[in-house]
């Protein structure tokens, strides 16, 4: 039998020929869990406002891929000791960092499976490959949870200034349209460099760090919680919480195995297993596009009204301010939509959303992004940057939202 050649070449519309650089992490990336990432978007429900982004977690996965084998190329130029080994696992664990998404990526977060976010998801799913490799993913296990000696490795795949937000602010600018989020990627690997075991950015490369921080704080407000995808988002996790209210009520409902299983079972991080990761693991969002356009025709009013709403993007007015709404003025909107849609007062919380949403582009109580210096010494990126914003995107800025729907009268 021919031996197949799995030392591949894929082209990407970001960065070129993306070279796949070893049996192992092509076999992975063969793996039905990594396909799955085909069919899970990579930004939610942001295609309903920039009709571009539809591209793929898969997309981002090899992405990401391909930076890390930059940066790695790059710090070993520069005389940091990586092995052979610490190289295939620091590269598989990139790759497999986000493959715990579940549909629409981060807009269902804890609505299938509460207390477990995609990070220990992604854990749960390369300790199960772990065993299906028998063992071969160990060390990228250790680094991806920070328990190896070699820091910089675990802080190159999470962390202030991560190969992970490097390609995913290239590549949703892109796909987007948002010119405000192209950073130079290339600039920022070259001046990446190792001190005392911790990442740092070398001197010249500053600017272009303030570029970074400057293009990921204008990238949440336009395109991550931009208003519209956020009250589309919303209106999404409204529908599966209405359909499994329904099914356990005692009605019937159209949908494939595993979403049923999540709509008829409550999963949290106490009850979890290998048995629902194989469930989750065959969960996208094929699976609730598919479920939301049968459910446009349940007798129930108010998740047909949901459903239909999103499928026609016939979505909720959404307004935003710096502080919170007056309860005088969220009472009234609650009141005329009970009103006009004849809803129960409890039922109204279908209609009307309220709450918080935040954006910090840096947070150096989480881990600081330090600059070297000429003579070996660092200092932490915003006591030396010319640029007085800087303080300024370390500070949380939080909005305050409400969504109805634009018809009410």
């Amino acid at each position: 039998m021919k031996k197949q050649n799995k030392l591949k070449i894929i082209n990407d519309p970001i960065y070129g020929f993306i070279t796949i650089p070893s049996e192992l992490i092509f076999d992975l990336i063969e793996h039905p869990y990594f396909q799955r990432l085909r069919r899970i978007t990579q930004m939610g429900l942001s295609h309903l406002v920039y009709p571009g982004a539809q591209h793929t977690r898969f997309q981002h996965a090899l992405g990401c891929l391909y930076l890390m084998q930059k940066a790695l190329q790059t710090l070993k130029f520069k005389g940091i000791e990586i092995t052979k080994d610490e190289e295939e696992a620091t590269l598989i664990a990139i790759l497999l960092h986000d493959i715990g998404h579940g549909p629409f990526s981060h807009a269902l977060e804890n609505s299938l499976i509460e207390g477990l976010n995609h990070e220990n998801l992604s854990l749960e799913f390369m300790e199960n490959l772990n065993k299906t490799f028998e063992g071969k993913l160990t060390l990228a296990i250790k680094i991806f949870k920070g328990d190896y000696s070699k820091m910089f490795l675990t802080q190159l795949i999470a962390g202030q200034l991560d190969i992970d937000r490097l390609d995913y602010l290239k590549r949703d600018s892109f796909y987007t349209g948002v010119a405000e989020g192209n950073i130079n990627s290339d600039r920022l690997i070259t001046m990446i460099n190792v001190r005392d075991n911790q990442l740092v950015i070398e001197e010249k490369g500053i600017y272009s760090v303030e570029k970074f921080l400057l293009a990921r704080r204008l990238m949440y407000w336009q395109v991550y919680l931009h208003k519209t995808s956020l009250g589309a988002e919303l209106i999404l996790i409204k529908i599966l919480k209405r359909a499994k209210e329904l099914i356990q009520q005692g009605q019937k409902f159209e949908s494939n195995s595993a979403l049923s299983f999540f709509l008829n079972h409550n999963i949290s991080y106490d009850n979890f297993n290998v048995q629902i990761l194989e469930f989750y693991s065959q969960l996208d969002d094929y699976d609730i596009i598919t479920a939301i356009k049968q459910w446009q025709s349940h007798p129930d009013y108010i998740l047909s009204s949901l459903c239909k709403m999103l499928i026609n993007r016939k979505l909720f007015k959404v307004k935003l301010k710096n502080k919170a709404f007056k309860t005088k003025k969220t009472e009234v909107i609650k009141h005329s939509i009970k009103k006009q849609f004849n809803i129960t007062s409890a039922e109204t919380d279908y209609f009307f959303f309220e709450g918080t949403t935040s954006n910090q582009a840096y947070n150096y109580d989480y881990q600081k992004i330090m600059i070297l210096f000429k003579n070996n010494k660092t200092k932490e990126v915003s006591q030396v940057s010319d640029q007085l914003n800087l303080k300024t995107l370390a500070q949380p800025v939080v909005k305050f939202y409400i969504c109805y729907p634009k018809d009410l009268v």
